[in-house]
């Protein structure tokens, strides 16, 4: 069952440094070949996976807030056409806030976006001259209140733990952006990421990363304010009032189907995994070769997608129930996790299991990659 659609527009004005996305910036973009281009690749995908109605569609980048707001009515539309929306579907776009766009967002909310995800990144013009925005504060600000202004839902993200951050500006910034009166923020620790700039700057040491005990007490400032606020961590970065939580991402964090179509989408749908082209000329010569502009579906053994459900379930505060998955992908719990090693960090505190049901704890949370190494089966992630 198709629950939820992605749709990914691959242009920006400018790489970001810190950016590994898919995305890319050109001199000039074909919004007529573009838009027929995201419908072709819709309408096949319906195809492999028919079932409806959808519960949330995302528009993402990129900067899909540069699309033409007709563009993103016709696919709204077609998406409508073909699975049928859900009468509360959550029909997100992600968006850059500066003047130029945030233009646009009475004509994207009149398209059907009933959700907007702002990147402000940063509440200082000097940190976001560092992290290669092309926005300021003021624009920042001034978007956010004219997000507010069209959309019912509205988030955030803030980038923390920058080089050279301290803990008391960061406390200043994100009390401040509490502030703001949205009920989900998406809250990213700094990662150097290969292949981008930063990783290059780096290696030349124009710059060291934050020292990890440092990150980590950016963390622990991060849990207090946002419980005090009202809005604590549902997944391991983002925050939110409860029922304010993205619908979207939590059909991936819960292992549901969902189809993605654009320039290196990925989508899985039915026991597969799909993926798109990345380059958008390669995207569009295969969609005008045969139609869509899918790279590869490749078949999900049994054991890789209980791999996939637990490696993501247990980002969430919500964790998994074990004898559920187990259930779901023909296997036994003790196949899912490495029980003696769970035991163990159950004795330290970093998890907590209550029958079946196994989560990560507060204090588990800032090492979440270094235990899921731990306690899943190397068997198991390699399928």
């Amino acid at each position: 069952m198709a629950r939820a659609l992605y749709i990914h527009w691959p242009f920006c004005e400018k790489k970001c440094p810190y950016c590994d996305f898919n995305s890319h910036v050109r001199a000039t973009v074909d919004d007529d070949l573009w838009a027929a281009a995201l419908l072709a690749d819709m309408r096949f995908e319906h195809g492999e996976s028919p079932q409806g109605p959808l519960a949330s569609i995302f528009f993402g980048g990129g900067t899909p807030s540069l699309m033409p707001p007709a563009i993103v009515g016709s696919l709204i539309a077609e998406a409508d056409r073909l699975w049928g929306l859900a009468p509360d579907c959550e029909i997100t776009l992600e968006a850059n806030p500066s003047s130029v766009e945030a233009a646009r967002f009475a004509d994207i909310a009149a398209a059907g976006v009933n959700r907007v995800s702002l990147g402000l990144q940063a509440l200082n013009d000097e940190a976001l001259a560092r992290l290669g925005r092309l926005h300021n504060t003021r624009e920042a600000l001034a978007a956010l209140d004219t997000a507010q202004d069209h959309f019912g839902r509205v988030s955030f993200d803030l980038i923390y733990a920058r080089p050279d951050q301290t803990a008391a500006q960061w406390e200043a910034d994100l009390a401040r952006a509490l502030g703001f009166g949205t009920w989900h923020m998406s809250l990213y620790q700094l990662t150097i990421e290969p292949g981008t700039r930063y990783a290059t700057d780096v290696r030349r040491g124009v710059f060291a990363p934050m020292d990890d005990d440092e990150a980590a007490d950016l963390f622990a400032i991060t849990r207090e304010l946002t419980v005090a606020a009202g809005i604590p961590a549902y997944e391991i970065s983002n925050h939110a009032r409860a029922g304010e939580e993205s619908r979207h991402n939590l059909t991936y964090w819960r292992y549901g189907d969902y189809c993605g179509i654009g320039p290196g989408a990925h989508g899985r749908r039915g026991g597969s995994a799909t993926q798109r082209h990345r380059k958008p000329e390669n995207f569009l010569a295969a969609i005008d070769a045969r139609g869509d502009g899918l790279l590869e579906s490749r078949k999900l053994g049994l054991q890789e997608q209980a791999s996939e459900a637990l490696l993501m379930g247990l980002r969430l505060a919500e964790g998994v129930d074990l004898d559920t998955l187990a259930s779901r992908f023909r296997t036994t719990t003790a196949e899912l996790i490495d029980t003696d090693r769970a035991a163990f960090y159950e004795q330290l505190g970093m998890l907590e299991r209550t029958g079946s049901h196994l989560t990560v704890t507060p204090d588990g949370m800032p090492l979440l990659d270094g235990l899921l190494g731990e306690i899943v089966p190397a068997e198991l992630v390699a399928g």
